[in-house]
């Protein structure tokens, strides 16, 4: 084997290898990646089957149901932007802040009943906070214009007109 024909195929196996570790890199990035949906985006275009994906709103108000099977807690609600709203159903203790009425960001997927399973729930920490995702949803979907002054309270999000003004 001539030298020439060495490194043609020195580089040919390195372009190999480098190539291999960039597709086993963009896999893995891929799988890790989560999106954020409101429940009008969800309403509009599901994901895919067992995609997880983050789901934000409020919690509405009246809906929280705990109960407590062989030793785990487990509670439903309903997750609201105001436009739309979906049942979400959590196997765990739920977060000190979590309550009816405020914003909640839940990670999970969707199963095919249209219920959301959620595997993470994350509550606002504090009565000024929103998550940037919840504001996006409201403004897109006409509940809330930032220059007419600050959000409405979050105790009334899920009583809100499905149309401005209306």
């Amino acid at each position: 084997m001539t030298g020439k024909r060495r490194r043609i195929y020195l580089v040919l196996a390195c372009a190999i290898g480098l190539g291999s570790a960039s597709a086993l890199t963009l896999m893995a990035l891929s799988d890790n990646l989560v999106f954020f949906l409101s429940p009008s985006q969800l309403a509009e275009k599901a994901p895919q089957g067992g995609r997880a994906f983050r789901l934000g709103g409020l919690v509405e108000s009246g809906s929280l149901y705990k109960q407590t099977i062989d030793g785990h807690p487990q509670a439903k609600f309903r997750v609201s932007d105001g436009a739309a709203s979906i049942e979400v159903e959590y196997d765990g203790i739920l977060p000190d802040l979590f309550r009816e009425g405020q914003g909640a960001v839940a990670l999970g997927s969707l199963r095919p009943d249209g219920k959301f399973r959620a595997s993470e729930v994350l509550a606002k920490h504090d009565e000024s906070y929103m998550p940037r995702e919840v504001a996006d949803a409201l403004k897109k979907s006409g509940h809330w214009n930032p220059s007419a002054g600050p959000p409405p309270p979050a105790a009334t999000w899920n009583t809100l007109p499905t149309k401005p003004g209306g």
